[in-house]
């Protein structure tokens, strides 16, 4: 009894630092907070830019058309149009996905928000955990994936054939990827939201 009690007394300081170390993620949230942030500057920037070269700019024009790899001439054309509007829809994709993993990671990692009674409580927080995080993430990602590969088509003149393939067997393994996770979401045994207590 006495070893037992030792061992005990040694563990839950041992138990409580190792639990407290999960604090060391903060930074990493705050980290792409920040990147969040350079995302939205971005986005404006681009903005700026479009409404620009629609108001006849030739810089801003010339600038999104370097940004889009559009490597025709440089016009203010439906293609170039489409493809800067891809661009800021894939921007915003990817600052979801940060959302995601700042909100979710944070909540199912590192501490509890308490945002239970706010009316702004994304609707998927109130049942995210790691399992169900994975599978938003990875579908995420496949929509991220088909914004990039239906900007390649549009501008698939300026791409080899090479590049058009890769990228389009690239899309086609994150696919499959979200599906298997899914697949083994479903398979694994989920544990019960009400446990009785023994």
């Amino acid at each position: 009894m006495d070893q037992i009690t030792t061992r005990q007394k040694f563990l839950n300081p041992l138990s409580g630092f190792i639990f407290w170390s999960r604090w060391l993620q903060m930074p990493l949230y705050i980290g792409l907070i920040l990147a969040q942030g350079v995302y939205v500057f971005h986005f404006w920037v681009e903005l700026v830019h479009l409404i620009e070269a629609a108001l006849g700019n030739k810089d801003a024009l010339a600038s999104l058309v370097a940004s889009v790899g559009y490597k025709g001439e440089p016009k203010f054309n439906e293609t170039v149009i489409m493809l800067v509007v891809l661009a800021l829809i894939d921007v915003v994709m990817i600052s979801n996905l940060l959302i995601m993993v700042i909100v979710g990671g944070y909540e199912t990692f590192v501490s509890r928000l308490g945002l239970q009674d706010h009316p702004d409580q994304p609707e998927w927080l109130s049942h995210v955990n790691a399992s169900v995080l994975k599978v938003k993430l990875a579908t995420a990602i496949i929509g991220i994936s088909s914004i990039h590969l239906l900007k390649t088509f549009i501008n698939a003149e300026n791409y080899s054939e090479k590049v058009l393939l890769w990228q389009t067997l690239i899309h086609m393994a994150f696919l499959f990827s979200a599906m298997a996770i899914a697949a083994c979401d479903r398979i694994l045994p989920q544990p019960s939201k009400h446990s009785t207590p023994h």
